[in-house]
């Protein structure tokens, strides 16, 4: 680990060597982060080196880091992706960018890389472009965390104050036997709350006695205290 991070160090402090992406160590959960002092100097902040680095990594170099065994590396790369994908202009370079990250699926395979990623890519791509056939096929996936993508890619959706496709992915998903797809599902109801309480309390009205517990509690987290009483209870 410290060969690693004077590695990474070394190469960030060398401008002849900003074209080439520095080889992050990998911090274990509950070690060292992001602004943390490691041997005296500052643990590199990934997204600021991700928008130091977009405009100089190209598709396939992002590919090899995105492919990566550590999850830095590939919450990095997507940082990157992001990037790209927000600052351009030009709708052939987003239809590729999109393209990529449907072909790199696979490694978009833990909830942290799907949330910092899908909505700011795929949700706001399908919502611009008028493709939610998009999400709704990963929807339909037996992939676990495609179907999160999906629901995850909604809160594009619901920033704009547009309903319906979460509502429909949140219905499908009532059942699925992951805790994580109840609390992906219970977040999107939370900031649909937050966007239009009615259309939150009309949909719990309707489903919340089918709800799982997880997402039930996401899901009234920001009503009245005595409005959340009343749903919990409803379920007793």
């Amino acid at each position: 680990m410290i060969k690693e991070i004077q590695e990474a160090l070394a190469i960030l402090s060398i401008p002849e060597k900003a074209e080439f992406f520095p080889k992050f160590f990998k911090t274990g959960k509950g070690e060292y982060g992001e602004g943390d002092l490691f041997l005296g100097v500052k643990v590199p902040d990934q997204r600021s080196v991700a928008k130091e680095y977009y405009a100089k990594i190209s598709l396939d170099e992002l590919s090899e880091l995105l492919s990566s065994k550590y999850h830095e590396h590939r919450l990095t790369a997507l940082f990157m992706l992001i990037s790209k994908f927000e600052k351009t202009k030009d709708k052939a370079v987003k239809d590729e960018i999109v393209e990529f990250y449907l072909n790199h699926l696979p490694y978009v395979n833990n909830w942290d890389l799907v949330d910092s990623s899908c909505y700011k890519i795929l949700g706001r791509y399908a919502f611009e472009n008028q493709r939610e056939d998009l999400l709704k096929e990963l929807s339909d996936s037996d992939e676990m965390w495609h179907k999160r993508i999906a629901v995850v890619g909604t809160m594009h959706y619901v920033k704009k104050g547009s309903f319906d496709l979460t509502k429909e992915f949140v219905t499908k998903n009532l059942k699925h036997t992951h805790d994580l797809m109840h609390k992906a599902n219970g977040w999107l109801l939370r900031e649909m709350g937050q966007k239009n309480e009615t259309e939150l309390i009309d949909y719990l009205n309707q489903y919340y006695k089918e709800m799982p517990r997880t997402c039930l509690r996401y899901a009234i987290e920001k009503l009245d205290e005595e409005l959340r009483q009343d749903y919990l209870k409803g379920r007793i």
